[in-house]
Order: structure tokens, then sequence, then C-alpha cells
């Protein structure tokens, strides 16, 4: 049983009590705070937020704590924070903020930020950067991507971009209106290129590409400049990673020309824009078409070598051929003579020759022939009693009988279709029939 001797106070002086406590207490103000921010928001000038701090290795958050920053403090922090980072202050940042602690008995405990140190917040970026590239690099991933083969021209071109981006826009225009002429097809695979969403909608476009890699050349990656800390979504290992086991080479062309992230460091080409994606893609066929230039030059010029040389050659023989003709004639001549002289005496022996060989050919050939002639008879007789052996009337009459179809015989009966017209040939007539 409650004693009525206790003296109770209401709860209005007891928040002021502690009130008063956290306002003496010298720890709990002007205090440099490491945290996240989360839920920022500003109104009528006042940024309202929450500072979180959560587990590295789980993201559960282990503390959390209401915080403003009065206009009077944010216009300039702000200002500051942006000058270094080349962001606003926002949801999702790292930051070391100073802090003092107040109580209020209606609203509660809220920590009033009066400093931001920026410098805090790029060299945390910075640090995640370095450990993302030091894991790339220890499992080899860094130069993969760059390894790849590139095809002469890359035509074919699969583009990671939001559709309505200016950097998509700039991209477009600049292949679509190069001064060579060059024809690019390009297919678009949206993506969300900021936000939160930024890497899981990254992935998923490249995964709607390596469904349909064979269609491709490459890949290009791009969005416009914005702040440093709208880039933070590219320094993803799981992005990173993705990209260097990309099956085809990936260019990368992100933010400002100041701009680098770990996908520039894992890439097959990185450029400083949108922009210079296009007129680096340009470039090379730019130099494919140099090329066949200086090889259409060098085969102008070797033809006309050939021709001037040709020409040359055609001249001397020109020149040379008079005076090798009548060599050749004064030659010829000088021969016929000797030939002339020489036939009649030559064509006396070859005939005397020719007269004693052919009576010894004439010997032997009535000789061969008579033989021959002799064999062959023999041949004849035994062949003509074959023949009558044979002959269809002798197989006739043995019982057999010819099926002709027209005036030719048939010796197969799948060589017969049905409803066909045959005639049966036998010994001592003939027989009209229809196959069924």
């Amino acid at each position: 049983m409650i004693s009525q001797s206790i003296q109770a106070i209401p709860l209005s002086q007891y928040n002021a009590r502690i009130r008063n406590a956290v306002a003496v207490a010298p720890d709990l103000q002007g205090q440099w705070v490491l945290a996240e921010t989360s839920d920022v928001s500003v109104r009528r000038g006042h940024c309202y937020l929450e500072l979180v701090e959560k587990q590295a290795d789980t993201g559960v958050t282990v503390a959390k704590v209401g915080a403003v920053i009065w206009a009077n403090t944010f216009a300039s922090l702000n200002a500051r924070f942006q000058a270094v980072t080349g962001a606003n202050f926002g949801t999702g940042m790292k930051v070391m903020v100073r802090v003092n602690a107040n109580f209020h008995e209606q609203y509660g405990l809220k920590l009033v930020v009066t400093d931001i140190n920026p410098e805090f917040t790029i060299g945390d970026m910075e640090r995640q950067r370095r450990e993302i590239l030091t894991r790339l690099q220890r499992e080899g991933l860094i130069e993969r991507n760059r390894q790849l083969p590139w095809p002469t021209v890359p035509q074919r071109i699969a583009v990671v971009s939001a559709a309505g981006a200016a950097g998509y826009g700039d991209f477009m225009n600049q292949l679509r209106n190069n001064p060579y002429g060059l024809q690019f097809y390009t297919c678009l695979f949206q993506a969300m290129m900021q936000g939160a969403n930024t890497v899981p909608s990254v992935l998923a476009a490249l995964q709607r590409i390596e469904e349909v890699i064979d269609l491709f050349d490459c890949v290009v990656i791009i969005r416009g400049g914005g702040a440093t800390t709208d880039l933070n979504s590219f320094d993803n290992y799981e992005l990173a990673r993705r990209i260097a086991e990309f099956a085809k080479p990936v260019i990368v062309g992100i933010g400002h020309e100041r701009d680098v992230t770990v996908l520039d460091y894992v890439a097959a080409m990185r450029v400083k824009t949108p922009t210079a994606a296009a007129e680096w893609l340009i470039g090379r066929g730019s130099d494919a078409l140099s090329h066949l230039n200086e090889l259409r030059h060098a085969i102008v010029t070797t033809a006309r070598d050939l021709v001037t040389r040709s020409r040359e050659q055609l001249a001397y023989y020109t020149s040379f051929i008079p005076a090798a003709a009548r060599r050749i004639v004064d030659t010829g001549r000088l021969r016929l003579d000797n030939l002339t002289q020489a036939i009649p005496q030559a064509v006396s022996n070859r005939l005397a020759s020719e007269h004693t060989r052919l009576g010894h050919t004439v010997e032997l050939m009535q000789n061969a022939i008579a033989g021959h002639i002799e064999r062959q008879q023999l041949r004849l007789a035994a062949l003509t009693d074959k023949v009558t052996l044979l002959s269809p009337q002798n197989t006739l009459s043995r019982g057999y009988a010819l099926v002709k179809r027209g005036e030719r015989c048939v010796t197969d009966a799948a060589h017969l279709g049905t409803g066909e017209h045959i005639v049966i040939q036998m010994r001592d007539g003939s027989v009209n029939a229809q196959v069924n």
C-alpha cells in the first residue's frame, strides 16, 4: 500500500528538471557526433532530420535521435557543405556534426546542430571507394572488362540510361549528327540513374542486355552531371563486379570531368560525359574511315606505279620488237633455205625406208586378219547356238511368259502401278491385262 506521505510532482516539473540537467551538462553541449542522416526535410528554412547509428556488418539501427538545424544556421551550413561536397545536405549521408542537447517539457529530447564537418563526408565516401577498389583488385576484376576485344567499329550499342535524361539526349544527338555520316544502332535499356534504386535498376538493365547479348557490340552507361553525392550509387561493389565480368566491353560516361566513380576503374572505357562517350564511338568510326582512305590512296598509288612501270616496259618492248622480228625472220629464212635444199634427198630416203616397212606391215596384217577371222567365225558359231537356246520363243515354249508395258518388257513388279495396262505374251499368243 502506497504511503499518503509520498510527495509527487507534475510531469512538467519533472521534465523541467531534465531540461535543466541537460542544459548545464557540459559534455552534452558543443559535442561532435558521428552519425548518418535520415528523413531530412526543410520547412520554412529550418532543417529537420534524424541522426542514426547502424551496425556496420548488419545495418541494424543501434541509436536514433531527432535533430534540427535552425534556419539562421542552416543556410550558411548547407552552402559550405555544398561548396565542399558538391551536394546539398540530405538523407543517407555519413556526417560529423556538432550538436547541443535540448530537452523540452512538451516535445522531448532534440539535438540542435550548430556545425557540420563536410570534409568528413567526403572522406567517408573516399574510404568506401578505396575499400571497394581494393577488393576488386584482390579478386582480379579491375582489368577484366578492359581486356575484352573491341570490334573495329562498334555500331550496335546497348545504352543504359534514364529515357528523359539530358545526358541521354546529348549522347543520341551527338551520334545521329556526326560529321562522317556514320550509322549507329542503339537500344535504350531504361534505368534509374539517381537515388536509392539506382543500383538494382542498373543491374536489372544489364541482365536484360545479357539475355540478347549477341545483338550488341558494346554497352554504354551514361548519366549527366550532378552533385557529387548523387553519384554515390555508382561506388557500389555489386554493380562494379557486374560490369567487370560483363561479356561485352562497357563504356562509362557518368557525371562531369571532375567526377570519378568505382565504375570508371572497372569499365573497358571511361569517358568524361555522355557526349564524350558518343565522341569516342564516333572517333573509332572516323579512325576506321581514315584507315580505309589510307588503304584507298595506297591502292591508287600502287596501281598508278604499276601502270607507269608497265608503260615503260611496253615502250621498251615496242622499240625492241622490230629488230628482234627482223633477226627472227632472217634466221628463219636461212633455216628454210637449208631445209629446202635437204628436203629432196630426205624425202627419197624416207620413201625407200617406208616402202620396205610397208611391205613387212602388209604381210603381218594379212596373217593377223586371217587368224582373227577364223577365231571370230568359231565364236560366232558358239554365240549362234547360245542365242538359239536362249531365244524368247524357246523360253515361251518352256512355259514362261513375257510381261510388256508398251514396247518394253517389265522385269520388276515394283515398276508397275495399280491400274496400268500390260500385255502378257505366251507361246501361242498374247493377253491384255490391268494391274490391280
